[in-house]
């Protein structure tokens, strides 16, 4: 047991949690294998021409989209309506927050195995450390019921990833980089990801150095605080790192539509 956390009756509801981790596990399971196969095929005639490995990415990224869809707009919701974690940010929990952060936890979990299954096609070790590190610290919201609104908080960067998806299904039917669903995507993309992963960053850490050493904050004990800063301070980098890829390859696209835009004035010039 943590230290500290006996100071508080634990407010969780075990049932829900296991319920809805369990559920959003297989409800993804069942998205990846068999949903995705025969949406996609219905949606974009593409999706039948592409090879094996393509596929399996593809699903994996409409899983992807679905998460993010589900728990982002939830999340949203929790992090301007919900009054028990908005009165208490430490140590607030509702069944709403609990709710959300199990689905995510179903998914982390399902996606896991899928990378691992396909490590091939879709392995990567980024988000191997990105999927670990969010689990660890859901687990103590969920066990213990702390955190509960940082967590969900965390949860709102899962707004920019359909826009994320949503470039790699442009590339991979072969969209041409400067067609304006691209390039209005790719707009959107890095905005939204720049708002909600890295406009964000430092609210949190202004939040973090204001409640240390409070006696809600001690209550806590050594290893939920802990867990919380060093997975903030690891999926932050990682966000981080991801935005300046997003940013030069925005800037180089802007920069190619630039250099076509004056070519094609050049050559009506040269024809006037």
């Amino acid at each position: 047991m943590c230290p500290g956390l006996l100071l508080k009756k634990m407010d969780t509801n075990p049932s829900l949690v296991i319920g809805t981790t369990f559920t959003s596990f297989f409800t993804f399971q069942l998205l990846f294998y068999f949903v995705s196969y025969w949406f996609s095929a219905k949606v974009s005639p593409g999706f039948n021409s592409l090879n094996f490995e393509k596929k399996i990415e593809w699903n994996s990224r409409v899983v992807s989209t679905c998460h993010s869809l589900v728990v982002g707009i939830l999340g949203s919701y929790i992090f301007l309506f919900d009054e028990a974690t908005i009165a208490d940010p430490l140590w607030g929990i509702s069944s709403p927050v609990q709710v959300n952060i199990a689905i995510s936890t179903g998914y982390l979990i399902s996606d896991l195995l899928i990378l691992i299954l396909y490590w091939k096609v879709i392995g990567d070790k980024y988000f191997i450390i990105h999927h670990c590190t969010a689990l660890c610290a859901y687990y103590f919201v969920l066990r213990y019921g702390v955190l509960a609104y940082i967590g969900n908080f965390r949860l709102l960067a899962e707004l920019s990833s359909p826009f994320v998806n949503q470039r790699w299904f442009f590339e991979a039917l072969k969209y041409p980089k400067f067609s304006r669903a691209n390039v209005i995507n790719g707009i959107l993309m890095t905005v939204v990801f720049f708002v909600v992963r890295i406009v964000s960053i430092p609210p949190l850490y202004a939040y973090i150095y204001s409640v240390l050493g409070t006696e809600a904050y001690l209550r806590l004990g050594v290893l939920v605080q802990f867990t919380w800063i060093s997975s903030c301070l690891v999926l932050d980098v990682m966000n981080v790192m991801w935005m300046i890829k997003i940013s030069k390859g925005c800037i180089k696209v802007i920069s190619l539509i630039r250099q076509e835009k004056a070519k094609k004035s050049l050559q009506n010039g040269k024809l006037d």
